[in-house]
């Protein structure tokens, strides 16, 4: 599905207001310092590209040999494609294939497509060094609810039925999430969310698209003012997180 998700989530309005909402959050939401990253679940690799860009050394973890092999080609050539070491393994393997610790870990988009997202984010926790930082961004369930009763489908968002059966070419995750659920799963884990905010908070409800480049650009001025401002974070279609693993405790000793 690497063409589908190239031209269905980023050659469209709506991924490249995705983009440019993290180009604007993320540098604001953690600690960067060029400090070695790992991508997890990287996709076509717009993430890890981020990142090499900015002067990190960057793994670029992915599963998919389709989805790894267009990455490669698309970042080929590139003066920051040195600083980037491809790697095709699941988030599962991680932990053998490239335990780290690491200081800075990315998990876009990938948590929603797996049976057990707080199971993976505790081996995410594994992953990352104390003191380190995950940037993680999830698909948000009630944005899912929201939209469906937006567009008419009233009784499916009433009785819940909003998570997609992983078959076919459908873009609907398995398991979206709620920020109750990362909240829950962040504790169990050992991690504390340092931020927050929502990615898309108005687009996806749009009755019709922006009209012309000044309507787009007042869209996504509303986009910047409102994604970090409750209560409107908390319907972003995806919400972005910055989770902290605190350093151990250092053991007190009677004089």
């Amino acid at each position: 599905m690497a063409e589908k998700f190239a031209r269905s989530l980023y050659s469209t309005p709506r991924g490249a207001l995705r983009l440019a909402l993290l180009d604007e959050l993320l540098p604001d939401m953690l600690a960067l310092d060029g400090q070695p990253a790992l991508d997890v679940g990287a996709g076509l690799g717009q993430q890890a590209a981020w990142l090499a860009r900015r002067g990190h050394p960057v793994t670029l973890a992915e599963p998919s040999a389709d989805m790894l092999a267009y990455a490669r080609r698309a970042l080929a050539g590139e003066p920051f494609a040195r600083r980037i070491a491809f790697l095709q393994a699941p988030l599962q393997a991680l932990e053998a294939r490239a335990p780290g610790p690491w200081p800075l870990i990315f998990c876009h988009a990938v948590l929603e497509w797996l049976g057990d997202p707080g199971a993976a984010l505790q081996s995410l926790s594994r992953l990352l060094a104390p003191g380190g930082q995950l940037s993680l961004m999830v698909f948000n369930r009630d944005a899912l609810r929201f939209s469906n009763v937006v567009k008419g489908n009233r009784q499916k968002a009433l009785d819940d039925r909003l998570e997609g059966w992983g078959r076919g070419a459908r873009l609907t995750p398995i398991s979206p999430l709620t920020h109750a659920d990362i909240q829950r799963f962040a504790a169990a884990a050992g991690l504390e969310i340092q931020a927050a905010a929502g990615v898309r908070i108005f687009q996806d409800y749009l009755r019709e698209p922006p009209a012309d480049d000044a309507d787009m650009a007042t869209l996504e001025a509303l986009e910047r003012t409102y994604c970090r401002v409750d209560p409107h974070w908390r319907l972003g279609r995806y919400l972005l997180y910055t989770l902290y693993k605190s350093h151990p405790a250092q053991a007190i000793f009677p004089p």
